[in-house]
């Protein structure tokens, strides 16, 4: 008998989303985190268009794009002046619900993750820590303690580790955390300016360095980010004024309030490992990086979701165990080319050698400009950098190709008649879909097997969008293509049947 189903160490936003998610899948978890509560400062602030796909299968897509703020354009400045500017405004248009950039606070975030799954039936256990654990093959066994100090013990199925990058869970599972430090300091602030709110975030480009200012919130708010120029670099303590010279020439502002700021170095890291019989790692716990892109909190909340409906699955027994298996393979080859993407870019971002100075005075502020006047190459910037591009291809459970859209893609994006095809996957469980007609071999297929099938006319969008005509197209809870078939034939009814076969509880 287990105190509860899944024991979750950390309530981030990794977290959070993690058990909401189990909780709509009607999972009982538990959720500890040592703070007292929600984060009180911005830090992550972008949220990106696949984050939004996954909370739109929550309900909560449009409250976070209502409380959030879309930035439609990048101001590119050079010794204090404009020099190019970047459009944002609906580039993914076609491409998601969610064609834009959106800055949401982080601790905003988090509260608003904290209503829903206090209303989905979870509370936090704020001030509780996880002291140390034990599993074997009935479960996880661990000692945690309380607020008060006071310890308990608490028996779970499955516990999983999103407590940060000096996480517990991986300390104590003996995992290796490799990866380095980047030798730059940066300084981050929230910020009040004598200005109306701008919309618009602002980098600056100059030959000792960069600059990044963005909004925060709808009261104008500003977050900026920048490296703690070179004569303060041994300072041990350092105040924002120190810096506020600095940042004010570079982003031509003057700031009037400072609300929180901080000085901090810039980590590399991915786990050796994600999984380890019944502990999971997730988030920062298994994977930090620089803030290039702001993928970091996003790739959390991608880690959360792939796990999410695969613990569900086997609690409630539709799926063999095995399936936990492929949660390691499908985020951790993600996470470590995200480290290498992004570590090579913000190298290339921060050096102050004469290639960096190149590439901050020249390349960005003329050529990328010119480039994305190209719808092709706004498409690419969206897909990279809204993570809707990120597959599981050649993984486990990803099978065959129909038309340009194989299995581990992510279901594309299709609207039909002021309808979409996104809005099925707020069921957050398998199902079929097809883009034309369906056969009837293969409809009796699937209703043998209790998967709802989702039939849409065949038009320009499926086209365009990859998608084949005629052919089915197996779709997981957590919308990626599972197994792709392009022709409805006795034979791939089988195909279907032996995918199941091999995936779900007898």
């Amino acid at each position: 008998m287990t105190d509860t189903q899944v024991l979750i160490v950390g309530a981030g936003p990794t977290g959070l989303v993690l058990a909401l998610r189990l909780a709509r899948h009607g999972i009982a978890c538990r959720i500890i985190d040592r703070n007292d509560g929600p984060g009180q400062a911005s830090r992550a602030l972008a949220v990106h268009a696949r984050t939004l796909e996954f909370y739109q299968q929550l309900g909560i897509a449009d409250d976070v794009v209502a409380r959030g703020i879309r930035v439609d354009t990048i101001h590119l400045r050079e010794h204090g002046t404009d020099v190019a500017r970047l459009t944002l405004k609906d580039m993914g248009a076609g491409l998601s619900p969610f064609p834009f950039l959106l800055c949401y606070a982080q601790d905003d975030h988090e509260r608003l993750l904290v209503e829903e799954l206090r209303a989905a039936g979870v509370t936090v256990d704020w001030g509780g820590q996880l002291e140390t654990f034990t599993q074997d093959a009935n479960g996880v066994r661990a000692t945690l303690i309380d607020r008060h100090g006071t310890r308990q013990v608490c028996t779970a199925g499955y516990l999983c580790g999103c407590d940060g990058a000096r996480s517990t869970v991986r300390e104590q599972l003996g995992i290796g955390f490799p990866g380095g430090t980047y030798k730059q300091r940066f300084y981050v602030a929230d910020v009040g300016i004598d200005a109306v709110g701008s919309r618009d975030a602002f980098v600056s480009l100059d030959l000792s360095g960069f600059a990044l200012m963005m909004p925060v919130r709808g009261g104008g708010a500003q977050r900026i980010v920048g490296i703690v120029p070179a004569h303060l670099t041994n300072s041990e303590t350092i105040a924002f004024s120190d810096v506020q010279p600095s940042a004010e020439s570079l982003l031509g502002v003057r700031v009037t309030a400072v609300n929180w700021f901080s000085v901090y170095q810039v980590h590399h890291r991915v786990a050796d490992h994600f999984h380890r019989d019944r502990c999971f790692l997730l988030g920062d716990a298994g994977h930090v990086h620089s803030p290039f892109g702001g993928q970091g909190m996003n790739t959390g909340i991608g880690d959360a979701v792939n796990l999410s409906w695969k613990l569900a699955q086997v609690l409630t027994g539709r799926a063999r165990s095995s399936l936990l298996d492929s949660y390691e393979p499908e985020r951790i080859v993600f996470a470590r080319l995200l480290v290498q993407t992004t570590d090579r870019a913000f190298q290339n971002v921060v050096n102050p050698g004469r290639g960096g100075q190149f590439l901050r005075t020249w390349l960005v502020p003329h050529l990328v400009p010119f480039l994305t006047g190209f719808s092709t190459v706004r498409r690419m910037m969206f897909r990279t950098i809204s993570q809707v591009r990120i597959n599981y291809r050649n993984t486990a459970l990803s099978v065959g190709s129909a038309g340009e859209v194989h299995g581990g893609d992510r279901l594309p994006y299709v609207t039909d008649h002021g309808g979409d095809n996104f809005t099925p996957l707020q069921s957050m469980d398998w199902q079929i879909h097809i883009y034309g007609t369906p056969h009837p071999d293969f409809t009796t297929a699937a209703a043998a097997l209790r998967l709802p099938l989702h039939v849409f006319a065949w038009n320009e969008a499926s086209d365009d969008a990859g998608l084949l005509r005629d052919a089915a197209y197996l779709v997981r809870p957590d919308g990626y293509v599972a197994l792709a078939i392009p022709a409805q034939t006795a034979e791939s009814a089988a195909q279907l049947r032996y995918y199941a076969a091999s995936v779900f509880s007898s």
